[in-house]
């Protein structure tokens, strides 16, 4: 029996989580989501992923199936957003609401060779910010004076993040705004990461293993060769990622 008061200390915090928002035929989603996967290896290594199934007609146990799926996947959800009370029990993750989402794109038509060509929205994950932060008067920027070393992740989804150095293999740097890089970009960089796709990338040496813009990805092997360790922008249009060097 407890003899004196004691008080729970409750504080407001602001998290990111990726946000999956499958489509069906999930068995084909899913084919999409192990490209990404294997394209860029540990992108949802220790990270809080919401399955954000708003869009689909599904009964409980399709849902559990789909929340299996990812789990074999080493994906965990902490949340599900858009389910009906009756879809959920006390074994699946709970139900979300409240995440301020980023803004949604739909892939114009294009002429096949054209699309073989573009990013898929669909496949890549969404950044949100899914619990409401304290009201704070916060930066628009962020300078990192230091190189940004592997295994490290950087999150600033209030505006611009400037690195004083590299991005190293295995690192990943996620910016609400541009990302500016005074070195080699060599890990994941990922700009506009809740609804900006004025943002951009620059880079002194453009090595990366993953960049997104606005939701929108491209991996090492969709970079052209001759950007390859030269100093680069990336920026968003017509739903696709343009990339030049910088003189």
């Amino acid at each position: 029996m407890l003899t004196e008061a004691r008080s729970i200390r409750i504080k407001g915090r602001s998290f990111l989580a990726v946000v999956l928002t499958p489509d069906l035929p999930f068995e084909d989603w899913l084919v999409r989501l192990d490209d990404l996967a294997a394209r860029s290896a540990g992108f949802f290594l220790g990270r809080p992923v919401v399955l954000d199934v708003s869009e689909l007609a599904l009964d409980r146990a399709a849902l559990k199936g789909m929340v299996a799926a990812l789990g074999e996947r080493g994906v965990r959800v902490m949340g599900i957003e858009g389910a009906r009370p009756s879809q959920l029990d006390a074994s699946m993750p709970p139900g979300m609401v409240g995440g301020r989402p980023a803004a949604d794109v739909e892939m114009p038509t294009a002429s096949a060779e054209t699309e073989a060509r573009k990013p898929n929205k669909a496949q890549a994950p969404e950044v949100r910010e899914v619990v409401a932060p304290v009201v704070r008067a916060a930066p628009s920027s962020l300078v990192l004076h230091e190189p940004v070393r592997s295994g490290q992740s950087i999150v600033f989804p209030e505006g611009d993040v400037t690195v004083i150095g590299s991005i190293a293999s295995g690192a990943e740097v996620i910016a609400g705004g541009s990302i500016h890089v005074y070195g080699a970009l060599r890990g994941r960089a990922l700009a506009g990461s809740i609804g900006n796709s004025a943002a951009r990338i620059f880079c002194r040496k453009l090595e990366a293993e993953l960049l997104a813009i606005d939701g929108i990805y491209k991996t090492a092997d969709d970079l052209p060769a001759d950007l390859r360790g030269q100093a680069a922008q990336l920026w968003l249009e017509n739903d696709a990622i343009m990339a030049s060097r910088l003189i």
